[in-house]
């Protein structure tokens, strides 16, 4: 595996399992030196020690928190690189519209939303001082489709990641920092399987718009991610990057 992340400092969040787990290892194959953020501790330090990262408990819905987990990595590491800001949830009680609550609404919103902006706001100083930096922000296919079996808040919070990053890489282009928001399809996650993937039926209802009929590993999450991270995307910024498995695209998916 080439070493596009040789020297760099990366941050990421909800890095003990799902798509950042499975990003803590690309990045750290990659060359980079991994800060994993999470909030259960056992995951969190399990996934850097593997990586021989480094491991912060982090509630990220704690701006004094947040800021202190960008502030000791560029203190004891010496830069922030790359700040992929993809922690999340989907509880069950975030449904449709008509049954869903406000706490739940709330919780989802401070969860998704409102830490990535968090993360961005006290990322984006350490990069300005640099000249550089890539920030990826985990939004959602979601975020461009709409569902019929929704989870509004989840929906709406994803919608709000996605115009977010593009504003932000508009925002500083020149100061050499690149915002994207990343939109995966339906993965193979533990999340995922909690939602539907157990329940053979709601996961058949989804596949069949997926024109590659099955969902995405974290690892092909991962690469996406190493990607923007590196400068093999030094062009991209400001974009909706999504991997999905062809579903945004669909009008008829293939037999």
């Amino acid at each position: 595996m080439t070493k596009r992340l040789e020297g760099r400092v990366a941050v990421v969040t909800g890095g003990g399992s799902g798509i950042g787990l499975a990003s803590v290892r690309r990045l750290a194959a990659e060359g980079a030196r991994v800060v994993v953020a999470d909030v259960d501790p056992d995951a969190g330090k399990a996934a850097a020690d593997a990586v021989d990262g480094v491991y912060t408990q982090v509630d990220v819905t704690d701006e004094e928190q947040v800021a202190a987990l960008f502030q000791t990595t560029a203190d004891t590491l010496g830069s922030v690189d790359v700040a992929f800001n993809n922690a999340g949830i989907s509880p069950p009680d975030d449904d449709s519209i008509l049954t869903t609550g406000i706490e739940a609404w709330n919780r989802v919103q401070q969860v998704n939303l409102t830490s990535v902006y968090l993360c961005c706001k006290h990322a984006l100083p350490h990069m300005q001082r640099q000249g550089r930096g890539s920030i990826i922000n985990t939004a959602s296919f979601v975020a461009t489709m709409g569902a019929a079996t929704s989870q509004i808040s989840y929906t709406a919070s994803k919608g709000g990641v996605l115009a977010m990053s593009r504003e932000l890489g508009v925002q500083f282009a020149r100061s050499g920092i690149r915002v994207n928001a990343l939109s995966p399809g339906p993965v193979n996650t533990p999340l995922l399987e909690e939602l539907f993937a157990k329940d053979a039926e709601r996961a058949a209802r989804r596949l069949v718009h997926v024109p590659m009929g099955r969902f995405a590993e974290p690892e092909e999450i991962a690469a996406a991610v190493a990607f923007l991270a590196s400068d093999d995307s030094s062009f991209i910024t400001a974009s909706n990057f999504l991997v999905d498995g062809g579903i945004s695209g669909a009008y008829v998916t293939p037999l």
